[in-house]
């Protein structure tokens, strides 16, 4: 039995729509209905046949849902649930995709029933935006997180832990603030990083911007990949973790000035040791599944 039969997303970029079409693909029964809050974007939405209906107003979108995903950024999850609540049928559960979960916890049941509530956050994603830009297979084999409130009712928690599993997600369960702290350290500060860096390029006076971009290494090109997420997306996320950012912020600049006293004093042995260390996590995390093992990141040698 499947675990929802009408799904409802609001908000139809890159996650939104990647998970409309692995709803198609792994429950196609589903009944789908979206709502995006710009027109342009629910008329591609209506273009590329999408979802099954495409509604203007968030509210007509929740009607007959039995789960409602938000899929807004962060900062915008409130206002849409406050939107949302007076059309939300009682028994429909209200799940989101945030990067950060305590903010978006507190804003979600602030307005609507904190027993129907069970924020989510799946950790994939591309550098990609918009409803065009989405695939089915983006959740495969990636881990969702699903963060319930403690007054989150327990049968709606593994309802919602089931439709990841069935889109195919592993699913792992874990407290809002555990989540924000995890997540700090392995997506937050690396966008952070990558952000400063590629703004750094740019900003050099003695290095024109034509001369970055012809002569970019391997290295700087990644970094630019993750640099090109979605800016909107990102600013919110840093706004709604900051407590938990700032203090992998702090200790991240601890150990950048570590490697820098190494570098200074020619301390060959420190920078292999740490360089060691971080090879190995590589590995680790190619071995779990969770990137691709091709040479050379995938890329083509032709």
């Amino acid at each position: 039995m499947l675990p929802f039969s009408r799904v409802s997303i609001i908000g139809l970029g890159l996650i939104g729509s990647s998970i409309a079409r692995a709803v198609r693909q792994y429950m196609p029964t589903v009944r789908l209905t979206g709502h995006d809050a710009d027109p342009a974007v629910r008329e591609v939405a209506r273009r590329i046949d999408l979802l099954d209906d495409v509604a203007d107003r968030a509210g007509a979108a929740v009607t007959d849902a039995d789960l409602v995903i938000l899929c807004v950024p962060v900062g915008a999850m409130g206002a849409v649930a406050a939107e949302i609540a007076a059309d939300l049928p009682t028994d429909a559960i209200v799940s989101d995709v945030g990067s950060c979960k305590a903010s978006v916890a507190q804003a979600l049941s602030a307005v609507l029933p904190p027993a129907r509530v069970v924020p989510a956050h799946p950790v994939a994603g591309t550098e990609q935006s918009g409803p065009e830009a989405g695939f089915g297979t983006l959740f495969r084999g990636r881990w969702c997180i699903v963060t319930p409130l403690p007054e989150s009712d327990e049968a709606a928690t593994i309802r919602v832990e089931d439709f990841w599993r069935r889109i195919g997600a592993d699913v792992e369960r874990m407290a809002p603030d555990h989540h924000d702290l995890v997540l700090a350290v392995t997506s937050h500060l690396p966008h952070l990083i990558a952000y400063t860096i590629v703004g750094t390029a740019d900003d050099l006076q003695q290095v024109t911007q034509s001369e970055v971009i012809k002569f970019s290494a391997g290295g700087f090109r990644d970094f630019t990949r993750i640099a090109a997420s979605d800016p909107v997306m990102w600013r919110d996320v840093f706004l709604s973790n900051k407590d938990a950012v700032l203090e992998m912020l702090q200790r991240f600049s601890e150990d950048l000035s570590q490697l820098q006293r190494a570098i200074r004093w020619g301390d060959g042995d420190a920078l292999h040791d740490r360089f060691a260390r971080t090879r190995a996590i590589r590995r680790s995390i190619v071995d779990q599944g969770q990137d691709d093992a091709a040479a050379d990141f995938g890329r083509k040698h032709d």
